[in-house]
């Protein structure tokens, strides 16, 4: 019987960090759904297709081809064929992906293909509605948080490495949009499952919020 952890909360918590490092000590598939909605909006900005329009969005969805592969360890990400790994982690796609990802006619293609990736084996899911719509029943439901400010301090920090120019106000403002749309979205809002247990990350490092929820699923493991 398979076993899941959903791991909700908004960007810049770490979710992404955390479930890598949880799936490779609990040895559970690490599926991050967020990659799904990146390869979406990257697709519609290469065709020039807004959000609005949904008719062409469903064209794309329609023939749209997402593959996550692993190599020496590190996770690449494909979107019809080409390698897209750094391409949906830029500025751009993160501006406007909370767009795309608000749409019915996006989740209604995406939450059958998350749940069918995650219901045949022992699997982490990072995203923003796993504990809520894509897997209500999951075995265990964590909500990681953390202050909008020092997500957008570690937001800033990830492009700063990457080379890219931002400043950390545009940032800030890109991390209050999103949050804004994600949580006020009328499909699968943001929100914390009301079973779902509050991790905040602001003060704790990656190998704390780690070792807290590590504690927490194998608690639930020997129930």
């Amino acid at each position: 019987m398979a076993f899941i952890v959903a791991i909700d909360g908004p960007a810049g918590t770490g979710k992404g960090t955390v479930t890598k490092i949880i799936a490779e000590d609990l040895g559970l598939t690490n599926i991050e759904t967020g990659i799904m909605y990146r390869c979406v909006a990257l697709e519609a900005l290469r065709k020039k297709v807004e959000p609005v329009e949904c008719e062409e969005l469903l064209r794309i969805l329609e023939n749209i081809d997402i593959q996550l592969t692993k190599q020496e360890q590190i996770q690449k990400v494909w979107l019809n064929g080409e390698e897209v790994s750094k391409a949906i982690k830029m500025p751009e796609i993160d501006q406007c992906v909370a767009q795309y990802a608000s749409l019915k006619c996006v989740r209604d293609k995406m939450t059958p293909l998350q749940r069918k990736m995650g219901e045949n084996g022992n699997v982490i899911l990072e995203g923003r509605d796993i504990g809520t719509v894509v897997f209500p029943d999951a075995d265990v439901k964590i909500y990681l948080d953390c202050s909008i400010e020092e997500r957008a301090n570690r937001r800033y920090k990830q492009y700063l490495e990457k080379g890219v120019e931002i400043s950390f106000e545009e940032v800030l403002e890109v991390i209050q949009k999103r949050h804004k749309s994600e949580t006020e979205r009328k499909i699968a809002p943001l929100r914390q499952a009301e079973d779902a247990i509050l991790v905040d990350s602001t003060n704790l490092t990656i190998a704390e919020v780690v070792n807290e929820i590590e504690a927490i699923i194998k608690k639930k493991k020997q129930v």
